[in-house]
């Protein structure tokens, strides 16, 4: 068949994101019981909401991290049949050679990403477990185009690399479509 590609979950990385969320939590919960400190001068009544949507919000990319660092699963798979994605929570599995038509760099700020452009976005849409993924699914294929993106956040390779090793991959497997 082929060569088979595991790119594993940075520990280091995915400690460094744990201790963030804890952080961030901490701050939201602080911030939740001190909304009614200081009435006069703001609106407790946002601040206790930004405070439970931080503590929603981090405590999941916590959990979520906890989740991945105790993962036995590589982060990234690459073999003859695709690319399995599983290094976050909105990640959908296997993405099959024949469903992709592109792959390309998108950098938001200081966030960089791949945009892996399938021919049946919907597909990939309804494979997502929970409506928060597809949702997000959603979202990524009106802004763009795709439903299906990937980061080396929480993976252990360089971003550069990643994107060479990802197109050279796909340039070799996608004529045996």
């Amino acid at each position: 068949m082929g060569e088979k590609i595991e790119v594993p979950f940075s520990k280091v990385k995915l400690y460094l994101g744990i201790g963030g969320s804890i952080l961030f939590v901490i701050l939201s919960y602080w911030l939740f019981i001190n909304a009614n400190q200081d009435a006069a001068h703001s609106a407790p009544l946002l601040m206790k909401g930004i405070g439970i949507l931080g503590i929603l919000f981090f405590g999941a990319t916590g959990s979520n991290g906890l989740v991945k660092l105790i993962d036995k699963n590589p982060g990234l798979t690459i073999d003859s049949k695709g690319i399995t994605d599983n290094s976050n929570a909105m990640s959908i599995g296997l993405i099959e050679w024949k469903d992709i038509s592109d792959i390309k760099m998108k950098q938001v700020m200081q966030t960089r990403f791949l945009l892996i452009t399938v021919t049946n976005p919907e597909f990939y849409i309804a494979k997502a477990k929970g409506s928060i993924k597809a949702l997000s699914m959603k979202m990524n294929l009106k802004m763009y185009g795709t439903p299906v993106t990937i980061t080396s956040s929480t993976l252990e390779y360089d971003f550069e690399k990643l994107e060479a090793l990802l197109k050279s991959e796909f340039e070799k497997h996608k004529n045996s479509k």
